[in-house]
């Protein structure tokens, strides 16, 4: 895929990743660690994968002050008009609703993809050739396209979409797209045992495109007030205004995901399956189902462990930390500065969230 100057990137890293805890921190979350040890972390290997497609300049990253200082340090190439610093949390629909306001500035004709920090993609090329069939219809229609992939595991930790009618024919080059029915969030398993039995339901990647000028449209219905105000400033107004009217106005917004607040309340919402291999990593859940497993299906995520009769575990440790387990089965064993977390596997995220707030209203955020 040729790098097009059209396109543009919204990365949204500004979540807290609290379903890895201990070893995502409210100080410096998942999208700012080298979680794998592979050199970079998943916020900067989501700007290298679009740096190969768009003009670095077409790259914007929505976060809070909190964690403006650390997008800087991980990624000092960035423009610093292109960091997008949210000043009070307001969810991922007001952060796109700014940076899409930002973007249809500096070029009303843009295609826009708004894409999490956070996610794994396993074949790069076909990614690049989904996202070119995707920026090709929404060059051409005015609708919101979602991006899913096949589910391959009922995994109860993920968004799913179901398909409705088909838009591009069987026979078409591109993949296909299909309007949307319904948005399911993290479903119990049997549930999601029959939307993946069923062939209608794809996995929600979170990914959305669309060209800039409607999903300005699609804002304006979620938020017409404030920007109804926007529309009152001048055409050539500087960053330094618009970051007075953002910090005037941003409290106005509602606490709301793009996923909610947009995705299911505007029409003309559309999905493309998608062929290139994805997955969220944001629960421990699902780094055992996409890691490599080793002696006894246990997942080892760049940790040194001396493991004995133990078997389908996820273990991740500190640097200069020996794990030694003698007969565990099915478990996450993970530690980080001050928390040693030793729970069940199974279906993790709602076991997590529930300690994280137990602790926090116990122990207080030092251990958060």
């Amino acid at each position: 895929m040729e790098i097009n100057e059209k396109n543009y990137c919204v990365i949204l890293a500004g979540g807290r990743g609290r379903r890895l805890w201990p070893c995502s921190r409210d100080e410096k979350p998942k999208q700012f660690i080298d979680f794998f040890g592979t050199g970079r972390t998943q916020l900067q290997q989501t700007f290298d994968r679009f740096v190969k497609i768009l003009p670095k300049d077409n790259i914007f990253i929505c976060t809070n002050k909190e964690y403006a200082p650390i997008v800087r340090e991980q990624l000092p190439e960035l423009h610093e008009e292109n960091l997008m610093i949210e000043p009070i949390n307001r969810g991922t629909a007001p952060s796109v609703a700014w940076a899409d306001m930002r973007i249809c500035r500096r070029d009303p004709r843009a295609n826009v993809i708004v894409t999490p920090s956070d996610q794994l993609v396993l074949n790069e090329e076909a990614f690049y050739q989904n996202i070119e069939e995707a920026c090709s219809f929404i060059s051409n229609h005015n609708n919101l396209l979602t991006l899913g992939v096949k589910p391959s595991r009922p995994e109860p930790g993920y968004g799913y979409i179901q398909k409705g009618e088909l838009i591009t024919p069987e026979h078409a080059t591109v993949s296909k797209i299909s309007t949307v029915k319904s948005f399911v969030e993290k479903p119990e398993r049997d549930f999601a045992q029959m939307f993946m039995d069923s062939g209608e339901f794809l996995w929600n990647t979170g990914m959305i495109l669309s060209n800039a000028a409607y999903l300005n449209k699609c804002f304006r219905q979620l938020f017409p007030e404030v920007l109804k105000r926007f529309d009152n400033t001048p055409s050539d107004y500087t960053i330094e205004e618009e970051m007075a009217f953002v910090n005037e106005n941003y409290p106005s917004y509602p606490n709301l995901s793009i996923d909610q607040g947009v995705l299911e309340h505007v029409e003309n919402v559309c999905v493309m399956a998608c062929d290139f291999g994805w997955a969220d990593l944001g629960t421990w859940h699902a780094l055992y189902e996409y890691l490599s497993r080793g002696e006894g299906d246990n997942v080892i995520v760049d940790s040194e462990v001396m493991l004995e009769d133990s078997h389908n575990n996820v273990i991740k440790l500190p640097k200069g930390r020996l794990g030694v387990i003698n007969g565990l089965d099915g478990y996450i064993v993970a530690e980080e500065d001050n928390v040693l977390l030793i729970c069940k596997k199974g279906d993790s995220s709602a076991l997590v969230r529930k300690y994280v707030n137990e602790v926090q209203i116990k122990y207080g955020d030092d251990y958060i």
